[in-house]
């Protein structure tokens, strides 16, 4: 028995441990209080800009998705029903958006449609994703049977594209009950890490031109010259959002995390251990002007978590990503006057080809700008952050 004193201070330090768990700090509450005031709607989401349908924007979504379903607030469910109620149409048109661009990017807000469908059941969000559904049917391929990233980049192949449309593929193959796309998904994904992925590093390189023709192709490989953080962090939350939509009985679920468990070495190798964040171009830490990356730390930090909680990687990363996260806090998160935090040290965009032409180069990678609050960014620590929570 224990005596009155000993019970009573027992339940005193249970119920301060409880207190300071409910005052344990959200950092993905916060953040999406502040996405929730600078872009109220759609229109504002790149102010100056005429709006369109935006893998951006549903990067954020996707962050907000994520705070609803652990929080069970509906106003983040409003929040994204407002956002996409903006473009699809009553009919399931989707205003902006032109299937002929056979852009891979105009995919994956896609996964916010069918979340609308899921809890709505409103035919509207239906017939919108089953439009981009059919873009991925008419989509150009490579040879070997690869989706192109755009059809302005022919041939090509981009670590970007497989977050784009893949998790989206999956999702829809489950509610529709499609099973024979988690073939494709698995040939996307296996095709994709046979042509970028080093050897010597475990690291995958940004993009990959099957032609040969882009001046910034290996002539013997067709890769591009750098390992981009972000390219590789798309891939690897690609990869985790996939595989928890894969039925356990496809072999295509062993080997795709078999290529995620590659992925995971390679990025916890790569990891400043002084700060626990990655660099913009992973592989080249201590080469002048190179630094240290907002999104791609997110987008490794929220992979590796995810994969530990869903039993595809070993125990072991989510100390990796613990240490990520503690980093990305402590320096790339501030907050201002009006108490709102933000998200610092995001590159806005790196590519490669196009108008003006992108050689892949350090050069050019360092040229791009570094901002504040990029929605790719902020989208990337909502999700870590609600994973990391």
């Amino acid at each position: 028995m224990l005596g009155i004193k000993r019970y009573t201070l027992l339940c005193c330090l249970l119920l301060c441990s409880g207190w300071a768990q409910a005052q344990e700090r959200s950092y993905a509450k916060e953040m999406a209080a502040t996405v929730m005031h600078i872009w109220k709607d759609s229109l504002s989401m790149h102010p100056g800009r005429p709006v369109r349908w935006t893998y951006d924007q549903g990067v954020v979504l996707r962050g907000i998705e994520a705070l609803w379903r652990r929080t069970h607030d509906d106003a983040y469910l409003a929040y994204i029903r407002q956002s996409m109620d903006h473009f699809v149409q009553p009919d399931g048109t989707i205003r902006t958006y032109k299937q002929q661009d056979f852009n891979i990017d105009n995919v994956m807000p896609g996964r916010n449609l069918l979340l609308l469908y899921k809890v709505t059941g409103e035919e509207k969000y239906r017939k919108a994703a089953e439009t981009l559904r059919h873009q991925l049917q008419l989509h150009p391929r490579t040879k070997a049977g690869g989706f192109w990233h755009k059809k302005i980049y022919p041939w090509q192949m981009w670590l970007d594209g497989l977050y784009m449309a893949q998790p989206f593929y999956a999702e829809y193959a489950v509610a529709f009950g499609e099973d024979s796309i988690f073939n494709d998904i698995t040939r996307q994904f296996t095709l994709m890490e046979a042509v970028s992925r080093d050897t010597k590093t475990g690291l995958l390189y940004h993009g990959y031109d099957e032609s040969r023709e882009q001046k910034w192709a290996d002539p013997q490989t067709g890769r591009s010259p750098h390992v981009w953080g972000r390219a590789m962090g798309w891939y690897a939350m690609a990869l985790v959002d996939a595989l928890e939509h894969f039925p356990d009985t496809h072999p295509g679920k062993a080997q795709l995390t078999a290529i995620l468990e590659r992925l995971a070495a390679a990025v916890a190798k790569y990891q400043d251990s002084k700060s626990g964040l990655w660099w913009d171009i992973i592989d080249l830490p201590h080469k002048e002007k190179n630094y240290l990356e907002a999104s791609a730390s997110c987008m490794f930090v929220y992979a590796l978590a995810k994969g530990v909680r869903l039993g595809l990687l070993p125990a072991k990363y989510r100390k990796v990503a613990s240490k990520g996260y503690k980093g990305i806090i402590k320096t790339f998160i501030k907050k201002d006057e009006q108490g709102y935090i933000h998200l610092h040290g995001t590159v806005s965009v790196s590519g490669l080809g196009g108008k003006p032409y992108r050689d892949g180069s350090f050069e050019y990678y360092m040229r791009e700008k570094v901002v504040v609050d990029d929605p790719k960014g902020v989208g990337s620590f909502l999700q870590a952050a609600n994973e990391m929570e």
